[in-house]
């Protein structure tokens, strides 16, 4: 298992910081990057194209590393919300068709299509938080629904932002491809922590940013397009989606066929080498560690958490339906008003989301993480 990773990391001692799922603490190893990057934008002489090409190639890399993809399927984009809004232009939704996505899932992956599925003429389908939590079971049940109008797409997060109930992709996948439909991934709390091969499952769609789980700034995320989709008009138009403009030469618009591969989906203004350094940084220490080895010590993490939580009158998913970094606790009475922030006064640091109560460990965590807070709310809750 995988030791604990606290020394690479600004965090003190009586600070327990079980909210990655929120905000990553950013390792020395991104705070240096970030610094390297701003010294470099304070003196802008020092900044070569070969300089900023090769950012742009490391942080594809290292992407696309994380999620078993090439580097040239990977586009620069700066949130989710971009990304779906891309699958939105490129992906044929047809009328008459139905969009299915989870109830309770964040805003990304589900506000596009209720945007444009009046005038596409096609329906969002929601389906509902299932009794036993089971994500997996309720999605394989709607996608296969007799009578159901024909699926176009399944649009969803692998793993729910608030009860940290996991999908089974492997399963949807299969599922969705025998319905003739399409599946974009939010995998905002997958990429990096969990396996994830899109060569094997075949997404039409995958995308993650990097402040949460892997470590990174804000404001940079990844778009994996499968390249059946390659072919598609970008969001935006810009000059590097173009085979040929530039500003060193004439004519300046010498040629303006779209580039091959998913960089012709890159958003505008990706130069920003100062946060590309930083994800980067972040993406591969992640990819050292290893995902098989990172799940394990944050289920480890987690498990101890649930069997100190025995007993407490709180409601725990099973494990065999959750996310093994992701432990959401619910209150069959609700949950007390000011939990919370009473929690953080005692340097806790967790979040409420939609009446239950989020713990997300990383690898900086470790049992006195734990101890902290089962003994704060025990005192409290």
């Amino acid at each position: 298992m995988l030791a604990c990773q606290r020394n690479e990391f600004d965090i003190p001692r009586d600070v327990a910081y079980l909210n990655a799922a929120s905000w990553s603490p950013l390792p020395r190893a991104v705070q240096e990057a970030g610094r390297a990057g701003i010294a470099r934008k304070a003196q802008p002489w020092s900044i070569t194209g070969a300089h900023i090409a090769g950012q742009f190639s490391r942080a594809r890399i290292a992407a696309a590393r994380l999620i078993g993809a090439a580097a040239e399927d990977i586009a620069l984009i700066p949130s989710i919300s971009y990304g779906v809004a891309v699958a939105g232009r490129i992906l044929p939704i047809p009328a008459g068709s139905r969009v299915l996505v989870l109830g309770d899932d964040h805003s990304s992956p589900v506000l596009e299509w209720l945007q444009h599925a009046p005038r596409g003429g096609y329906v969002v389908e929601t389906v509902a938080r299932p009794a036993d939590g089971d994500w997996t079971a309720a999605l394989l049940e709607a996608i296969a629904r007799p009578g159901a109008a024909p699926l176009a797409l399944v649009s969803i997060s692998s793993v729910h932002w608030a009860d940290g109930g996991l999908v089974d992709l492997d399963a949807v996948a299969r599922a969705q491809r025998a319905a003739g439909a399409m599946l974009l991934v939010d995998a905002t709390h997958h990429a990096g922590v969990l396996p994830l091969d899109v060569m094997a499952l075949d997404p039409d769609i995958l995308i993650f940013p990097t402040y949460k789980w892997v470590l990174g700034p804000y404001g940079r995320a990844f778009l994996y397009i499968a390249r059946r989709w390659q072919d598609g008009v970008p969001l935006e138009q810009t000059g590097s989606s173009r085979r040929r403009v530039s500003s060193e030469g004439t004519p300046y618009m010498a040629d303006l066929g779209f580039t091959d591969g998913a960089k012709r989906f890159d958003m505008g203004e990706r130069d920003h080498v100062i946060g590309l350094e930083m994800a980067a940084a972040g993406m591969e220490l992640m990819a050292a560690w290893g995902s098989a080895a990172i799940s394990a010590r944050l289920g480890w993490l987690n498990g101890l958490l649930a069997e100190g939580l025995a007993g407490s009158g709180v409601e725990l998913p099973s494990p065999s339906i959750r996310a093994p970094h992701v432990l959401s606790l619910g209150f069959p009475g609700g949950m007390r008003p000011g939990l919370i922030e009473a929690l953080a006064e005692r340097h806790v640091h967790v979040a409420p989301r939609l009446g239950r109560l989020r713990i997300s460990p990383h690898v900086y965590n470790d049992e006195a993480d734990v101890a902290a807070f089962l003994a704060a709310f025990r005192a409290l809750a």
